[in-house]
């Protein structure tokens, strides 16, 4: 008898079996998402970043089929959350959804971050802008930017500015007015922007930098007036309040937010994040609820927003140097 001739149709069902397994194999490997995802926001609870994901994260869980966690971690103006979604493993299941401020001016503001904005990460897509204003208190006897100036350069010094930390995106925009305006405001770090416009709310100091996702139910109610707004163009959810830009010629910021991946992240899930959040930007409801807070979808592909990583980068290292900027 020749075994060669006898265990050849068995070696050959036997491969046929291993490739068929392997196959099957790699394909559960390949499909994502198989488990619920993260997003990191390096932000505390009640400010753009936090409404935005939210916002998104819910709509992605639909669409994917999968839980969608949002994660807030707070601590050092965005580096610390920042940091950690740097260091997390690079499958798509950690991911960061994060204002530019975390992303390209604190690079400029600390010694060490942590995290290198573009060696650590890969950018999905970005998700959308907000509004922002500067707000005071119902009894602040300015009404509007012209009248704020005025009080401040007759007692410089003398009215605070609350922000929701050190070297976040409020206390910049705040920094600039002060340099702009030629005026000396005292600056009040807390910890998140919530906690700052409850202050401001309370009477406990008088005006703040926020986002419309975090003052906009204050401001609806009479709680909170707006002195101007922070963008360069007029907002939608508060059509009749002038920019800051309108007395201050060239002042203006329009923040963005952007959804990325830690490095080595393979360009497949990549893709699919991309795809999925360019989805998600175009459905009614999406728009509808960012709209709301006083934000709006910001469609693009991570080309794109790679590019405005590396673009902001340059020019917010300008500002901060112009300013003067630095960490109480």
């Amino acid at each position: 008898m020749n075994r060669s001739n006898t265990y050849l149709p068995l070696t050959r069902r036997a491969l046929a079996g291993w490739l068929g397994a392997s196959a099957l194999g790699l394909q559960a490997q390949e499909r994502f998402p198989s488990k619920p995802i993260t997003v990191v926001v390096p932000q505390a609870a009640g400010g753009a970043n936090d409404a935005i994901a939210r916002v998104v994260a819910q709509k992605l869980s639909e669409q994917l089929g999968q839980t969608v966690l949002v994660d807030n971690r707070p601590g050092a103006g965005g580096n610390v959350g920042t940091a950690a979604t740097a260091r997390a493993k690079p499958d798509g299941y950690t991911l960061l959804l994060t204002a530019d401020s975390a992303q390209v001016i604190n690079p400029w503001l600390y010694k060490n971050t942590g995290f290198d904005p573009v060696k650590d990460f890969e950018p999905i897509a970005p998700v959308a802008t907000a509004g922002y204003v500067l707000v005071a208190n119902p009894s602040f006897p300015a009404r509007n930017l012209a009248e704020l100036i005025a009080l401040a350069k007759a007692s410089p010094g003398k009215y605070a500015i609350a922000s929701a930390g050190n070297g976040t995106l409020n206390h910049l925009i705040g920094e600039m007015l002060q340099k702009a305006a030629g005026i000396d405001l005292q600056h009040i770090p807390y910890k998140g922007s919530a906690a700052a416009a409850t202050d401001v709310v309370g009477g406990q100091v008088p005006l703040s930098v926020q986002s419309l996702p975090s003052s906009i139910a204050f401001i609806k109610t009479g709680k909170l007036k707006v002195i101007g707004v922070v963008n360069p163009k007029r907002i939608a959810a508060l059509p009749d309040s002038p920019t800051m830009g309108e007395t201050l010629k060239g002042f203006g910021q329009t923040p963005w937010y952007g959804l990325f991946a830690p490095a080595g992240t393979p360009a497949a899930i990549v893709n699919q994040l991309q795809q999925e959040v360019s989805k998600a930007l175009e459905q009614k409801e999406v728009i509808e609820r960012l709209a709301a807070v006083g934000c709006e979808p910001f469609k693009g592909s991570a080309t794109q927003l790679a590019e405005l990583v590396r673009d902001d980068l340059q020019r917010w290292q300008k500002v901060v140097k112009d300013t003067g900027a630095t960490l109480d």
